[in-house]
C-alpha cells in the first residue's frame, strides 16, 4: 500500500499534468515522442532545468495498476491494453507459425510489463557498439562509468570497481533465494558454469557463468524506469507527460525537424519543438513513424504512396531479438517458486570463439510451451521450464501496410532465416540440457519432459515448433556508419537536423541478455548529447 508521502506526491501529480494538458502551449524546447524506457531517462534529464520545456508524448495510459506495480502479475499484461500486441507474418522456417510480439503501450513502455530482470550487457557488445559508431564514448569503459555513477543504486555487495550507488534505478538480488534456485546455481555450476556474486558486475566481461539475477523490485513492487525517472519530476511546471497520445509524423521545414502531429483525444494536434525532437518509439514505431514522415527506403516509401525527403535504406531492416525456447521437466512434490520471475540466470557460449556469450537460461514454474509441444510432448501440469535466449544471426523487416498513420506495419521477423542459427541453438541447447538434469536440480525432477534425447531431424523440428521471443526488439534505426544505418554516433538522424533517436533500434546488435538497462544507458547518452547541442 502507499504510503502517505506517495499519495500527496500522487495528486500533486495528477493535478499538475491536468493543468497542463487543459493548456497545452504550440512550442517547447524538446518534444519526446515515447515514455518507454529510453524516452523517460531523456525527459528526466532534459527537465530536470527547470527553464527547459518538455513534451512527452505517449499512446498507451497510466501505469498506476496492479498488473504492472506487482512485478509477478507480468504475463496479465500481455495481449491487454497495456501491449501493443503485435503478430509477426506467418514464418515458413517455423512452419508457418506467427509470433505474438508484444511491446509495452503504456507509461514506461517495456520496463512497466517486463520480467523486472537488470541485465547490463556484455563488455563485448559495448566494445562492438563503439567500433561500429566510430566513438570511445559508447565503449564498455563509458558506459561502466555511467552504471557506477549516474545510474545504479545497487544494494548488494559493494564493488566500486563495477557497481553504483546513489543513482536513479533501485536494483537489487532476490532477497529471499529459494532453494530450487540455489540448487539450480548448484547444477550450473556442476556443468562447467563459474558462479558469481551477481549476474552483472564482473559476470558481464566473461565467456560464462551463472548467479541470481539483479531485478528493478523494491519491497516486492515494481519499480518501473518511469517510476525511478519521469515521475518524481512530474509536479514541476516545465514537463507535461501527455497519455493517449499517438505520434503520427514528424513535420519538417526543408530538412529540418520543426515538430509533430499527434492524435490525441480524437482530435489531431501539432507542436513545435525549438531545440530537438527525440523518438523513442521502440524498434517497431520508431521505424514506422520515420517512414510516415518520408524517411526511409525509396521503394518502400513509394509502394504505399509516400513521397520520400531522406532516403536511408536501414529504416526498418536489422529487425532482431533473442529468440527463446524453453526445455521441460516434470517436477516432483518437492516445494516451488510459484512467482512467474526467475530467481537466476546462465549465460554461456555455443562456440567457443564467439566473442561474448550468445545463450542465456533463467528458470520458472509450470511447462512453458507452444501448442505444437505440448501436443507432440504433451507436459503435465507440475512441470518447470528452463527458458532458453539466443542471440540470432538472422535479420528481419518493419514494412509499411499505408501512408495512413492507423495502418498497421507488417513485421517480417524471419527467425531461423539464417542458418547459422539453428546450428547454434543445436549446440547450446545441450548445456541446457545438462544443467537440467544434473544431480543438484534431481530432488525437483522427475523425468526430462522436452526436448529429450532426439536425434538432429527431429531436434530442428522442436526448434521450428518451439522458438518465440524475449521481445527484446532491436536494431531497425541502427547507429553506425555504413550504407544502411540509420543515426550516427550522436544519435542523430542522418541527412536531416535537429532528429534524434533514443531507444532499442539504434542498437547495431542485441545486447547479451535483457535490454531494459541498455536502453536507460541508451537515455542517458541522449539526454547528454542533447544537452552538449
Amino acid at each position: 500500500m502507499r504510503n502517505e508521502f506517495e499519495s500527496e506526491f500522487a495528486e500533486q501529480v495528477r493535478i499538475n499534468q491536468q493543468k497542463l494538458a487543459a493548456n497545452l502551449p504550440a512550442r517547447f524546447d524538446y518534444v519526446v515522442c515515447g515514455a518507454g524506457t529510453s524516452g523517460c531517462v531523456v525527459a528526466a534529464r532534459l527537465a530536470a532545468d527547470p527553464a527547459t520545456r518538455v513534451l512527452v508524448l505517449e499512446a498507451g495510459g497510466t501505469d498506476d495498476i496492479d498488473m504492472v506495480t506487482n512485478p509477478d502479475r507480468w504475463p496479465l499484461t500481455l495481449g491487454t491494453d497495456l501491449d501493443w500486441g503485435f503478430v509477426a507474418e506467418a514464418n515458413p522456417n517455423l512452419n508457418g507459425r506467427s509470433i505474438p510480439y508484444s511491446m509495452g503501450k503504456v507509461l514506461g513502455g517495456g520496463s512497466s510489463i517486463n520480467v523486472s530482470t537488470w541485465s547490463r550487457g556484455h563488455r563485448a557488445d559495448w566494445s562492438f557498439y563503439a567500433s561500429e559508431a566510430g566513438d570511445p564514448s559508447w565503449s564498455y569503459e563509458a558506459v561502466l562509468d555511467l552504471y557506477r555513477h549516474r545510474i545504479e543504486d545497487w544494494t548488494g555487495a559493494p564493488d566500486e570497481d563495477r557497481r553504483g550507488s546513489g543513482g536513479r534505478v533501485h536494483v537489487q538480488s532476490p532477497p529471499i533465494p529459494h532453494s530450487f534456485a540455489l540448487a539450480l546455481l548448484d547444477g550450473a555450476a556442476s556443468v562447467g558454469l563459474k558462479r558469481y556474486s551477481s549476474s552483472n558486475g564482473r559476470m558481464m566481461e566473461m565467456d560464462s557463468g551463472c548467479a541470481l539475477v539483479d531485478e528493478t523490485v523494491r519491497e516486492g513492487r515494481r519499480r518501473s524506469i518511469f517510476r525511478s525517472y519521469l515521475h518524481p519530476l512530474m509536479n514541476r511546471p516545465n514537463i507535461t507527460v501527455l497519455t493517449g497520445a499517438l505520434v503520427t509524423r514528424i513535420v519538417f521545414e526543408g530538412h529540418r525537424a520543426r515538430g509533430v502531429e499527434f492524435e490525441h483525444e480524437g482530435r489531431a494536434t501539432r507542436v513545435e519543438a525549438d531545440r530537438e525532437i527525440v523518438v523513442s518509439l521502440g524498434a517497431i514505431h520508431t521505424p514506422k513513424l520515420l517512414m510516415q514522415s518520408g524517411i526511409g527506403d525509396e521503394a518502400e516509401l513509394q509502394r504505399v504512396g509516400i513521397t520520400p525527403l531522406q532516403v536511408l535504406p536501414g529504416v526498418g531492416r536489422n529487425l532482431h531479438d533473442h529468440v527463446a525456447f524453453a526445455c521441460i521437466w516434470e517436477a516432483t512434490d518437492r516445494d516451488f517458486p510459484k512467482a512467474s520471475r526467475s530467481q537466476t540466470a546462465c549465460f554461456w557460449k555455443s562456440e567457443p570463439s564467439l566473442a561474448s556469450p550468445n545463450f542465456y537460461a533463467y528458470s520458472r514454474y509450470g511447462p512453458l510451451a507452444t501448442a505444437e509441444i505440448l501436443s507432440r510432448f504433451k507436459p503435465p501440469a507440475a512441470a518447470w521450464s528452463l527458458v532458453v535466449g539466443m542471440t540470432p544471426h538472422s535479420r528481419g523487416t518493419i514494412h509499411l501496410t499505408g501512408s495512413a498513420p492507423l495502418d498497421p506495419v507488417r513485421i517480417e521477423a524471419n527467425y531461423l532465416g539464417d542458418g547459422r542459427d539453428l546450428e547454434h541453438l543445436v549446440a547450446g541447447v545441450a548445456l541446457a540440457r545438462d544443467i537440467g538434469n544434473s544431480a543438484p536440480l534431481r530432488p525437483f525432477s522427475q523425468r526430462e519432459v522436452a526436448p529429450g534425447q532426439l536425434g538432429r531431424a527431429e531436434l530442428e523440428r522442436f526448434f521450428r515448433d518451439s522458438l518465440g521471443t524475449f521481445w527484446h526488439q532491436s536494431g531497425t534505426a541502427k547507429m553506425g556508419r555504413d550504407a544502411n544505418s540509420v543515426v550516427d554516433a550522436h544519435l542523430r538522424v542522418y541527412g536531416v537536423e535537429r532528429l534524434r533517436i533514443a531507444d532499442a533500434s539504434i542498437l547495431p546488435r542485441v545486447t547479451t541478455g535483457n535490454t531494459m538497462a541498455p536502453c536507460v544507458v541508451i537515455g542517458e547518452r541522449a539526454a547528454d548529447l542533447l544537452r552538449q547541442g
